[in-house]
């Protein structure tokens, strides 16, 4: 409104609700429903979706203002205003969505969550552009006024121009007629791309699928020794929960002794819901509401997690704090899956994998899917001793099952019970804890007498079968990890882990291979497999870089099939890594991480900063045809586009805004901000250098 005015900002917001009602009807036929992820994609189309209409309505104004058109009818003036743009404009929201569209192919797990976003992006640029080249003209003819004011011939008014403009005309005068400070410019942009770069060298700005969420709660999974009692691990389990009560912000807490807790997220992915032992223990924590608490859950788990540790190290045990992961489902953050020929020699590389992750600074929360060895007792019956005292092998075991599991003996009728009580006879726990009080017990024998169990059976020792895993037919071994402290991305803790793994020497002689894409073709070997989050993000950005390099192939023959040249791409394709500048800075001033999401910002930024320079491009060549010089050509179009591309940048960071304060979508929301700054002030004054200079060597 301060800059296009009342009328002709409402003429471009006149195309929003319009396209976001054809935008959803694609929705609705793609099966989508209305969630968080479809209605982010919707704020998300919003920003980019306007800069059609942008580009039509400042075009037609500037048209309404020049002196050669007064007089003339409204409807031509403003049919040539469209027509001065549309091819251009055609050609850049192709290039728009061809930035996008390629993310809708990206796979695993998180493809199909972010899906939505490419999706409805792309249908929003198809019919922001149906709009703009239909709903938007007749709109205008409607609501703006064709203003008759005096300008020099030519109709091109500088005076009429706004401050920003004039500006730019300023700054640009000199860096396309003197080479020192050209040259300067350019040197100075490559040296701050090189300096934003450097920061996620540097470890100022972390690379991490997903940020930490807000949740109001949280779970501790507490596993005692396995051979603990019930009775122990409710003690370690009320302990903790004394320690929760300290906590400002937990309101109450839920323990759990024996069996998993409520049927939950993480209950679902990381199988807590199949837990069930004496030797196990859920806590589940529930926290303030976010209104009513300073720090974020994470923080609050880290605060509470050495406290928890030390109450469980007392008791020999491990625990984990468990919080409800932001993303796709993963059953820790670092998971090794151990392969191998033989599962004791996996077992075996396992528990040295643990000690490094115990090791390694950062790695909390160190277990692995395995039982410890405990004893056994296989209580075998002399069938010759029980026969000559008249005890047959089904009394021993009925003996023993009366002892140790117990007996129901009948049904309790009581009249506030909805159902029947039954009535289970068992020794107390002093009678029957322990093989020695087991042997104790005494048989009656037909003639009267009592038999001690240690004259009928033969007592043996052996170990515990322990449980087999295996992942697609594979025996497998796992061990999880967590990742908390300064550095709470697994990128780094796996980097030092894996400078760990490479000293770690195999009595087989041989190095032990890691996996992070695809398991190992063959078991003859040991071997390790990083999976959970680490896996997850490998896999997001590796399929995001071949995304954008799809995007950029397909961007490059847009624009020379355009152009008809092959140089010409590459100058407006070099404005795209320049809004590096403004989002890597960015993220290190909030202290965000560089996520999935915010690489999904900046591939689609560059489609934005692409289709302004080709609109920017065009209309130099256009100035061109109509006889000015080169570098006057390039001064006059930039000038002349920059308020409109100021209006796409604005629009942007107000679209944006909205999902700014999102700990998921944070990312994308600063890419597409400050990438919008970044490129608006940088690649606005590079583009038409480059292009002066290639175009100034073809003449020569």
């Amino acid at each position: 409104w301060f800059t296009l005015g009342f009328r002709e900002s409402g003429v471009v917001a006149f195309a929003i609700p319009v396209t976001l009602a054809l935008t959803l009807a694609v929705f609705y036929l793609y099966g989508y429903t209305l969630n968080r992820i479809t209605l982010f994609a919707l704020i998300f189309s919003i920003g980019i979706l306007v800069d059609d209409a942008i580009v039509v309505v400042e075009n037609v104004v500037r048209h309404y203002h020049l002196e050669e058109n007064r007089g003339r009818p409204r409807l031509r003036v403003a049919i040539e205003a469209v027509d001065e743009v549309g091819n251009p404009t055609i050609l850049a929201t192709l290039t728009v969505i061809a930035a996008i569209l390629p993310m809708a192919f990206v796979g695993g797990l998180m493809g199909p969550y972010m899906r939505p976003i490419p999706v409805g992006a792309s249908a929003a640029m198809v019919f922001s552009l149906i709009v703009a080249f239909i709903v938007t003209p007749w709109a205008s003819l409607r609501l703006i006024r064709h203003e008759e004011k005096e300008s020099p011939a030519g109709g091109h008014d500088h005076h009429s121009e706004d401050w920003a403009t004039r500006l730019y005309r300023r700054v640009m005068e000199p860096l396309i007629h003197r080479p020192f400070w050209r040259w300067s410019f350019l040197l100075a942009v490559v040296a701050m791309l090189l300096a934003a770069c450097a920061l996620v060298a540097m470890g100022l700005v972390k690379v991490k699928m997903l940020p930490f969420d807000n949740k109001s709660e949280f779970q501790v999974i507490l596993d005692m020794p396995e051979q603990a009692t019930l009775e122990t691990t409710a003690a370690a389990a009320l302990e903790m929960g004394e320690y929760l009560k300290t906590v400002n912000e937990v309101v109450d807490y839920e323990i759990h002794v024996g069996t998993s807790g409520p049927f939950n997220f993480n209950g679902l992915v990381r199988h807590y819901y199949l837990r069930r032992g004496p030797h196990l223990a859920d806590i589940q924590v529930n926290l303030a509401g976010k209104g009513q608490r300073r720090d974020q859950s994470h923080d609050i788990a880290k605060r509470v997690r050495p406290p928890l540790k030390s109450i469980a190290d007392r008791y020999g045990a491990r625990v984990k704090v468990a919080e409800v992961p932001p993303g796709p489902p993963v059953l820790s953050t670092l998971v090794a899956e151990i392969y191998g020929p033989d599962y004791d020699r996996q077992r075996e590389l396992a528990r040295k994998i643990m000690d490094i992750f115990e090791g390694t600074a950062g790695v909390v929360d160190v277990d692995w899917y395995m039982e410890e060895e405990q004893p056994r007792f296989l209580l075998e019956v002399d069938a010759e001793k029980a026969a000559l005292n008249g005890i047959s092998v089904a009394q021993v075991a009925s003996a023993l099952t009366l002892n140790l599991s117990g007996r129901q003996v009948g049904l309790l009728h009581r009249p506030l019970e909805k159902e029947d009580v039954p009535i289970i006879l068992r020794p107390t726990l002093a009678s029957r804890a322990g093989i020695e009080r087991l042997k104790g017990i005494k048989l009656p024998t037909p003639g009267g007498g009592m038999v001690p169990l240690s004259e009928l059976v033969n007592v043996r020792q052996t170990d515990i079968d322990r449980s087999i895993y295996h992942k697609n037919l594979m025996p497998v071994v796992y061990v999880t990890a967590d990742v908390a402290g300064k550095e709470e991305s697994p990128v780094y803790a796996v980097l030092k882990i894996d400078k760990a793994l490479d000293k770690l020497s195999l009595p087989e002689g041989y190095r032990l291979e890691r996996y992070v894409a695809r398991q190992p073709f063959m078991t003859d070997r040991l071997a390790m497999k990083w999976d959970g989050e680490w896996h997850i993000t490998f896999e997001v950005f590796r399929d995001l870089g071949l995304a954008f390099a799809t995007v950029l192939i397909l961007i490059y023959v847009l624009v020379v099939g355009w152009f008809q040249s092959f140089r010409t791409p590459i100058v407006i394709m070099a404005a795209i890594p320049f809004s590096l500048v403004g989002i890597l800075p960015a993220h290190g001033l909030l202290g965000a991480f560089f996520t999935a999401t915010s690489m999904i910002g900046f591939i689609a930024g560059a489609g934005i900063v692409v289709r302004n320079s080709i609109i920017l491009v065009d209309f130099i060549e256009f100035r061109r045809k109509q006889g000015m010089a080169l570098a006057e050509a390039v001064v006059d179009a930039g000038a002349v586009r920059f308020r409109p591309m100021m209006l796409t940048a604005a629009a942007v960071i107000v679209g944006s805004s909205v999902i700014l304060f999102d700990p998921i979508f944070q990312g994308l929301a600063l890419s597409l901000m400050a990438g919008e700054v970044a490129s608006l002030f940088l690649s606005r004054m590079t583009v038409p250098i480059l292009y002066y200079l290639s175009e100034r060597r073809k003449k020569q």
